[in-house]
């Protein structure tokens, strides 16, 4: 299954940063489609920690970017279609709030026209 999921920040009225963003939960993968002052990297590893998802850089367990209450469960069921976003920003050790929604939900098996996953 893969979701689509917007990230922006806390007033998107004001702070026009967002991220759009794949997430492959079969492959516990995600890559970034587009974004504008969230500067996520490509692509990286989806982990999930007590009914949050986290959005880690490959190999990595710390995550880049949490998305609050998002969790899937093994019979594929979603928890929630949108809550609180953190992730780290330009600045080190810089947090950055805001929120994420789901935009997008696809149940079947989809082969992407080329891969950013490089395992």
């Amino acid at each position: 299954m893969r979701l689509t999921i917007l990230i922006n920040g806390s007033d998107p009225t004001v702070n026009h940063d967002y991220a759009v963003l794949w997430l492959d939960t079969d492959e516990r993968v995600w890559s970034r489609e587009s974004h504008d002052g969230i500067d996520l990297p490509p692509w990286g590893e989806v982990h999930d920690e007590n009914g949050e998802t986290q959005l880690c850089a490959p190999s990595a367990d710390t995550p880049l970017c949490t998305l609050s209450g998002l969790h899937i469960d093994g019979d594929q069921h979603i928890a929630a279609a949108q809550g609180a976003a953190e992730w780290s920003g330009s600045l080190k050790c810089a947090l950055m709030d805001g929120f994420w929604r789901l935009q997008a939900v696809e149940r079947k098996s989809v082969l992407p026209e080329n891969s950013v996953f490089r395992r």
